[in-house]
């Protein structure tokens, strides 16, 4: 019987199909390449091939699409009848699972599922990859943990999980461990971007973005390829360290250039944009007409009910563009999965509420943006993507609080921030402007436009001031 690189026996393969399917998993680990027509190629020479079913049924379920995941369901409940070891088994069976928006679960069978095959390479990165979108940095932490030391250097694919495990590290705190794993990953194999991007992700969580910037131009030839997945989220991690050195010309043409420069249809892509556009109105940039490209997009992937972390993003975009009937319909549809959606708890706790308040900060009404997300941001680390990715909230809370006029609320917003990431300037910027305002008098509670904000916040949240 045939075997993967990592010596898992694989059922009804022919050598060249067991060669395609090793190099979509390969695409797969590095984010380079199209894994999907590889597997496809695997599948014309050995249609009845269980894992090449299976790899393709993951990628298509996260990626995130409603449209892929019906597909990978319906390709998947196919699958079933084939001859299969018990590996490949367990395997579909999350597969399906995943497939039917059930993201928690699939996770969970994964824990086990990797216990057992801790050699299984595919097993672990979706694993990961859903430890990731379902924010469990302590488990993409200890997912990776548990299986490694079934591993070593000699084992094709051991960087890919040092890769997995730095990103893992850094999204649970420990950050120098985090980077001194994701540079070792790294100088094994040098086009592993997902290794890159966590050392990116740590110089983002430790306010370093003169070391972010040349992190990113050092390694741009390994991860700026056409050809690398990963790419465009790279670009979005530079954007993001110029707008924290307030280089927001530098972003905006970032975004021009390599963001929306190939005007991806692609959802995660599209959640980077976006977040992109959202922080620079907070800075205070105008954006032109750039919302309405990417709202157009949005309006094919943002169904309310599959993935809350985008539709979210899909918001940001259909308020930019001024699409209020989009927006609403997002919004009723979202409502509307609270009842038979799997994604029903992510939804009411954390997709609704966010939308609800970023549409409030977009609309001036600061301070019923600031009470709702100061809620909502409770319970956003079990939403999805990253704490750099969710740091977007706290941003646009900080914001919405100071033009609200709530500076019983304000200072110790920034005093959370000053605590994490003391150098970075936004956070110094923040501070600075905070004070000025206060000193000045504007948006005090002695101010008209603004009187009784703190007073009013405080009573809604049941508490004396």
């Amino acid at each position: 019987m045939n075997s993967d690189l990592q010596g898992n026996e694989v059922t009804n393969a022919s050598s060249k199909s067991l060669e395609a399917y090793q190099q979509a998993v390969t695409a797969f680990n590095l984010y380079r390449g199209d894994p999907i027509a590889l597997l496809d190629n695997a599948l014309e020479t050995s249609p009845d091939f269980p894992m090449a079913h299976i790899a393709k049924g993951f990628m298509l379920a996260l990626s995130s699409e409603p449209v892929a995941i019906e597909q990978a369901w319906r390709d998947l409940s196919r699958v079933r009848e084939l001859k299969m070891n018990d590996r490949e088994r367990s395997l579909l069976h999350a597969a399906q699972v995943l497939s039917a928006g059930r993201w928690n679960e699939t996770a969970r069978m994964l824990n086990l599922h990797n216990m057992r095959f801790p050699l299984d390479l595919l097993g672990l990165q979706a694993g990961h990859l859903l430890d990731f979108y379902c924010a469990d940095s302590r488990n993409m932490r200890e997912r990776i943990a548990r299986a490694l030391p079934f591993w070593s250097e000699q084992v094709p694919g051991y960087s890919v999980l040092l890769g997995m495990y730095a990103f893992g590290l850094e999204e649970d705190g420990h950050y120098p461990q985090a980077e001194d794993t994701g540079r070792k990953a790294l100088a094994m194999e040098p086009f592993d971007c997902w290794a890159h991007h966590a050392v990116a992700h740590v110089m983002e969580m430790q306010g370093r973005p003169e070391d972010g910037i040349g992190w990113m131009l050092a390694r741009e030839p390994y991860w700026s390829e056409e050809v690398n997945f990963f790419k465009v989220h790279n670009w979005w991690h530079r954007a993001v360290f110029h707008i924290d050195l307030g280089q927001t010309d530098h972003a905006l043409a970032l975004y021009d250039s390599a963001v929306r420069h190939a005007q991806s249809p692609v959802a995660l892509e599209l959640v980077d944009a976006s977040a992109l556009l959202w922080r620079l109105h907070l800075c205070g940039v105008d954006v032109g007409r750039r919302w309405d490209e990417l709202a157009q997009v949005w309006c094919h992937h943002a169904d309310g009910k599959t993935y809350p972390f985008n539709d979210w993003h899909a918001a940001m975009a259909f308020l930019g563009a001024g699409r209020d009937q989009e927006l609403n319909t997002l919004m009723q549809t979202m409502r509307e999965s609270l009842v038979d959606s799997p994604s029903a708890d992510w939804i009411k706790r954390v997709g609704l509420p966010l939308v609800q308040g970023f549409v409030a900060f977009w609309r001036s009404n600061y301070q019923e943006a600031a009470l709702t997300l100061l809620s909502a941001r409770r319970f956003a680390g079990a939403f999805g993507g990253s704490h750099a990715q969710r740091d977007i909230i706290d941003l646009t809370l900080i914001e919405a609080a100071l033009r609200g006029g709530l500076h019983d609320i304000y200072p110790s917003l920034i005093n959370e921030r000053t605590a994490i990431r003391p150098y970075s300037r936004m956070t110094l910027d923040f501070s600075k402007r905070g004070s000025l305002v206060k000193d000045a008098g504007l948006g005090s509670r002695t101010d008209s436009r603004t009187k009784g904000g703190d007073d009013m916040l405080f009573q809604q949240l049941n508490l004396t001031p």
